[in-house]
């Protein structure tokens, strides 16, 4: 009996310890992985632009909500800039993978785009230069975009699609849809890409509204359903002030339980005066 008593002693001991030994290494873990996703958040936070560029009649907003589980952060941008000429360029991306590489490559895309803009105002060969840009860095991550300018001289608003997520536009007099533009592969795949434009004049007041899929899809949560769901919100709020529609928009993210991160940007504009000659 004294010997069993002993023996079950030395296991409980022995069980006692490996417990210590892997709530040490657990606490570790944790502290590791919130540490990294601290700063990918910070690096997120840090390379997103402090404003967004407008022009009389056109004004312009932005929301981002980090992902709070594991390292389901980092790929997400959004971005607004003069371009040469006058006109302004958006953008807006999701970067493959997560953590500290997604967002150290997602600054790259952004810088890379903003650099290309500067030379070229067409923002299908803009995206298809950055690819090709992209690509002779020998990375192995690639991007989704959408990229659009708008030239403030004729109210003509060029859009074009690197693999992203659809738009969702709307006008004050109710008129609603999501792009079907052609589109293209991602950044970052395959070189050589070329990107088709999608060109139209803002005849109408309305809101255009640029999203990753973050906003509109969960683990349960279809991506058509949440883009249906964004569609009716801006119906609604059509040529509305873009923050209070972003902040509506988020709303819908909330609502899918999306593990991702998630960013939204909105311009509102007023209706196309006399084409200028």
């Amino acid at each position: 009996m004294t010997s069993r008593r002993h023996a079950k002693s030395v296991s409980a001991a022995d069980l006692l310890s490996t417990l210590g030994r892997l709530t040490a290494r657990a606490r570790a873990g944790t502290e590791l992985q919130l540490a990294r996703v601290e700063l990918a958040e910070a690096l997120q936070r840090e390379m997103l632009p402090g404003s967004l560029p407008a022009l009389p009649g056109l004004r312009s907003a932005a929301r981002y909500a980090p992902a709070r589980h594991g390292l389901d952060i980092g790929g997400d941008w959004y971005d607004g800039f003069r371009m040469s000429g006058g006109g302004l360029a958006f953008s807006i991306g999701d970067v493959q993978g997560h953590d500290v590489e997604a967002a150290a490559f997602m600054g790259q895309v952004r810088v890379g785009v903003r650099a290309v803009s500067t030379v070229v105002v067409d923002p299908g060969e803009v995206l298809s230069r950055a690819n090709d840009v992209l690509l002779s860095m020998d990375c192995e991550l690639f991007a989704t975009c959408t990229l659009l300018s708008f030239d403030p001289e004729t109210w003509v608003l060029a859009s074009a699609r690197a693999g992203h997520v659809p738009s969702v536009w709307a006008t004050v007099d109710g008129r609603y849809g999501i792009t079907d533009d052609e589109g293209g592969l991602p950044l970052g795949v395959e070189p050589g890409a070329r990107y088709a434009v999608t060109r139209r004049r803002l005849d109408q007041a309305g809101s255009i509204v640029l999203l990753t899929d973050g906003v509109v899809e969960g683990p349960s949560f279809p991506i058509d359903v949440g883009l249906e769901r964004v569609a009716r919100v801006v119906r609604e709020a059509a040529g509305a002030d873009p923050d209070e529609i972003a902040a509506e928009i988020m709303k819908v993210a909330d609502s899918t339980g999306h593990a991702d991160d998630a960013a939204v940007l909105v311009l509102s504009h007023d209706a196309a005066g006399p084409p200028r000659r």
